[in-house]
């Protein structure tokens, strides 16, 4: 079951909402959902990132370019 949260957004906020709702022919409610769910992810690898690089850190691996050269 959804869960119905509201909140408030400073009108050039808002404005900015209705602007891309409009031109990606979305509802607000979807691009603030879809908004929301990217923020999840990103704080979660970020989270996850955390902990592991110690251990990432501990091996050497301080680059992207460090892990790729490992595969």
């Amino acid at each position: 079951m959804d869960k119905i949260i509201t909140f408030r957004v400073p009108q050039d906020l808002n404005n900015d909402l209705q602007k891309i709702s409009k031109e990606e022919d979305k509802p607000v409610s979807n691009l603030v959902r879809e908004s929301l769910r990217r923020y999840v992810q990103i704080y979660r690898f970020r989270k996850l990132r955390e902990k592991v690089l110690p251990f990432a850190e501990a091996q050497g691996l301080l680059t992207d370019e460090d892990i790729f050269d490992k595969l």
